[in-house]
């Protein structure tokens, strides 16, 4: 008898299935798209981790008012994890030398970043020259400091026993001028005028049409200004701001009607608002310029007429009266 032998079914080996590869994300994308290395990245990044941790320790340490000798000896041991100046970076110089700033910003206790005072060193940088206004100082970590000077500009020259100046608007000596290399700038003379650099500016802003001509102005007994214009004559002033400005002005109506500068007078004298003073060579007596019909210290405002006759033009015009010399029309 034979036997019959049944067949198994053949099972075929599952095949396992292969996985995706995963989609690269966005951010992935974007930081491969960038031009710096992965390396570089994951440096940057370790940076900018210890900087936040230090500046929280920094700022730890100064909240719990850790003593001087732990918070010094924390501050270097940061400085020697990377966070020390190296790198000291000036911008804004125009006429200040920059080693000089290197120098003075660099001369610190402590090189380590949280121990270098900010504050001191814009105190030094100020302190040590005119020419500088102000300064502004910053930490780039780890290893730069930013300083920002901003310069004065120069705005007159001084003149005071001799010697020239450069000052600023406030005053505030810059630097000796060579008197053969004088800048183009207005020249205020005597002590004290330094101070008084912005009321002159004020003054000459009063009139105008008399700005271009001043050629100096001298700072009289530390109360009032007598200036001196480019055709050599001189004009003394009142005391105080707002009388010394209406007696420029003035004076400016008055060389407007009939010219004054130029015409061979030696100086001027209104420190009297109510009359103009005139001085000319060889006479030993003064000539009292004055405005018949004007309130005292004020030119008259006459309506335009459409033809003026030659009379009335020289009517209008200021004459001159012989006055004796007298102490008050001294300067003074």
């Amino acid at each position: 008898m034979s036997g019959t032998i049944k067949r198994g079914t053949v099972r075929r080996p599952v095949q396992p299935k292969r996985k995706q590869a995963a989609k690269p994300s966005v951010i992935d994308r974007a930081i491969t798209a960038l031009p710096v290395s992965e390396a570089t990245l994951r440096k940057a990044a370790t940076w900018t981790i210890t900087g936040v941790v230090g500046a929280g320790l920094i700022a730890l340490a100064s909240f719990f008012g850790i003593p001087g000798a732990i918070g010094t000896a924390i501050g270097e041991g940061i400085g020697d994890a990377g966070f020390k100046v190296t790198n000291i970076q000036i911008t804004g110089l125009n006429r200040m030398d920059h080693n000089v700033i290197y120098k003075i910003a660099a001369n610190q206790p402590s090189m380590a970043m949280p121990l270098v005072s900010l504050e001191k060193i814009r105190q030094d940088l100020v302190s040590h020259s005119g020419w500088i206004e102000d300064v502004h100082v910053s930490r780039r970590l780890p290893d730069t400091l930013l300083v920002n000077v901003i310069e004065r500009q120069p705005s007159a020259i001084w003149q005071n026993k001799g010697q020239l100046a450069l000052i600023a608007a406030n005053g505030t000596w810059l630097e000796p001028v060579d008197p053969q290399a004088m800048p183009d700038l207005p020249v205020v003379i005597g002590p004290h005028a330094n101070e008084q650099e912005v009321s002159y500016r004020t003054l000459l802003d009063a009139a105008p049409a008399l700005k271009g001509q001043v050629k100096a102005a001298t700072w009289v007994g530390n109360r009032r200004w007598t200036l001196t214009f480019e055709t050599g004559e001189t004009l003394a002033l009142p005391e105080g701001d707002t009388e010394a400005a209406k007696a420029l002005v003035k004076f400016a109506q008055l060389d407007g009607v009939r010219p004054l500068l130029g015409k061979g007078w030696l100086g001027f004298d209104m420190r009297d608002p109510t009359r103009l003073v005139a001085r000319k060579p060889g006479v030993t007596t003064n000539k009292a310029i004055t405005d018949p019909g004007a309130a005292p210290g004020m030119a008259p405002t006459a309506a335009p007429s459409a033809t003026p006759s030659p009379a009335a033009s020289e009517s209008s015009a200021p004459r001159l009266t012989a006055l004796k010399r007298t102490s008050t029309d001294s300067q003074a």
